[in-house]
């Protein structure tokens, strides 16, 4: 299966690439994001520190995203996508695929069902934010804690089914869709939530990436994980085993929509590959998106699940309970836009490794201004404030409670 899925992954590319001499509709879209940010933090997670923002303490300019996505389209339903996104700031340059994949859709049949199936490198359908070009979110500049994750450690390297009943065959005012998918190369899941604990930026991890771990007590010579590698390689194949994800929602015309999901990588935790270890992650997911009066926008999302690490004995190491929610009210009013986000996440160790305290509770709110300058262009600005309390922080003599604040201006361009 393996074999089948990159050889697609490279099938797609390769159509993007011909499929100019063979009648297809090309199309390019992407998106310049350039922030200057002020940060109230400790050392950032992408710098291998618990800081819960992208960027370090202090004030500094970035490209917070560079994201391209070519397509290409046949009459047939037929259509090849690839999206890439680049990110550059004082610490680092990355640029790399981030999706790659052929999609196939048919047109409704006489009893108002379509089909759809996707194959190759993309994001299981579960964010609800993040909905504008290359995987940008619309309503605010960083995606919430739950979405973080889902852009730094979720990927399929797989298979998608989707199934829709059109409502206006069947004289409803709903569609319903159900969406399966199988996949593999997602082993690592969990580690960074466990390690590391929530974060709330924009920044995606690209295909073939690693991320860096911060130092905790255990994964120091002697102690009870030193194995580990200082680094995570979430996309990772260990067992061979493929996992799934479904979900199910309801989205009703001119309203909104309702989806429940549930995601099981279904990996065997106690395998092992050169310090990047198996996670069992699985977690269940919900969703709203609804046009309250005064045409104010609702979005709210719920995870739900846990992880399991053990050691090649089959002891358990890790075992962590987790969840994240937020809701966020949204609405635009000519070309000025609003947005606010409340969200709460924790992270509850229940596992006797000593050395190990992978406990966390905490709460963040995200506040949004938006000016349309043009149709493409686009400036912000953004507040967020975080309070957690994250007892692996005294492993590097930051404090168990911690409140940390960012303001963002940014210009966006989109084409």
């Amino acid at each position: 299966m393996i074999k089948t899925i990159i050889t697609t992954s490279c099938v797609c590319l390769s159509t993007l690439y011909l499929s100019a001499a063979v009648g297809a509709e090309l199309s390019v879209k992407g998106i310049v994001d350039v922030r200057v940010s002020s940060t109230d933090s400790i050392t950032s997670n992408l710098h291998g520190g618990y800081g819960k923002f992208s960027s370090n303490d202090g004030i500094g300019l970035s490209l917070a995203q560079l994201g391209g996505e070519l397509s290409a389209e046949w009459d047939s339903g037929v259509s090849a996508h690839a999206i890439g996104n680049g990110y550059v700031d004082d610490q680092e340059s990355t640029f790399g695929i981030t999706e790659a994949f052929v999609r196939y859709k048919t047109l409704p049949n006489e009893s108002g069902y379509r089909f759809a199936t996707k194959a190759g490198i993309f994001y299981p359908d579960i964010s609800l934010e993040n909905n504008a070009t290359a995987w940008a979110t619309q309503h605010t500049l960083n995606s919430s804690s739950l979405n973080t994750w889902v852009g730094e450690e979720i990927r399929a390297l797989g298979t998608e089914f989707k199934l829709t009943r059109l409502g206006r065959f069947h004289q409803n005012n709903f569609d319903l869709n159900l969406t399966v998918s199988a996949y593999v190369s997602n082993d690592p899941l969990g580690a960074l939530i466990s390690w590391r604990g929530w974060s709330i930026s924009q920044r995606q991890t690209l295909w073939n990436e690693k991320r860096p771990l911060p130092d905790f007590l255990a994964n120091r010579p002697g102690n009870s994980l030193e194995t580990q590698a200082s680094v995570t390689d979430p996309f990772l194949e260990i067992d061979g085993r493929i996992g799934y994800h479904v979900k199910g929602d309801i989205a009703f015309h001119q309203k909104g929509e309702l989806s429940f999901g549930y995601y099981d990588n279904n990996a065997q935790p106690y395998k092992q590959d050169n310090g990047q270890y198996a996670w069992k992650t699985r977690f269940y997911h919900a969703g709203i998106k609804w046009r309250l009066p005064l045409d104010i926008r609702l979005t709210a999302q719920y995870l739900v699940g846990d992880t399991l690490m053990q050691s090649p004995q089959q002891v358990d190491m890790v075992d962590n309970d987790y969840h994240s929610g937020f809701v966020m009210l949204s609405k635009r009013v000519n070309r000025h836009s609003g947005a606010l986000r409340v969200e709460n996440f924790s992270v509850t160790d229940n596992d006797p490794v000593a050395d190990d305290n992978n406990n966390e509770d905490g709460n963040a709110i995200t506040l949004n201004y938006t000016y349309r300058i043009t149709k493409p262009w686009f400036i912000s600005a953004e507040y967020i404030w975080i309070n957690s309390d994250r007892f692996a922080r005294t492993y590097v003599n930051e404090p168990e409670s911690l409140t940390e604040k960012q303001f963002q201006l940014a210009m966006r361009y989109f084409f």
